[in-house]
């Protein structure tokens, strides 16, 4: 359905305006760096770490079922003491400005 359409037979079109116009000029903190950080940050460790560790487990081991077995295992080891770490860095922070 059009917006336009849609909207002519509200009895509250003005109000959605003015609070989508006010909506629009909000200026607030911008959370692309947590997003990056919570989401972003941990995919990429797992994903490089589980790629060494295959590197790694090649020569090491023959058993190729157990060799995947392993670098997944130690990838995602990995990937959980980042997300803590990282944890403990965000609250470090949240403690110093604690006006957020």
């Amino acid at each position: 359905m059009d917006e336009q359409k849609f909207c002519q037979g509200c009895n509250q079109k003005d109000e959605c305006q003015k609070v989508y116009q006010h909506l629009g000029n909000f200026k607030g903190p911008s959370f692309v760096s947590q997003v990056i950080i919570a989401f972003l940050v941990p995919v990429m460790v797992f994903i490089v770490s589980l790629a060494v560790f295959e590197k790694i487990f090649t020569g090491a081991v023959n058993a190729k079922e157990l060799q995947t077995v392993l670098s997944f295992l130690l990838a995602l080891s990995v990937t959980f003491v980042c997300v803590l770490i990282l944890r403990i860095i965000c609250r470090s922070f949240e403690n110093r400005n604690p006006d957020k």
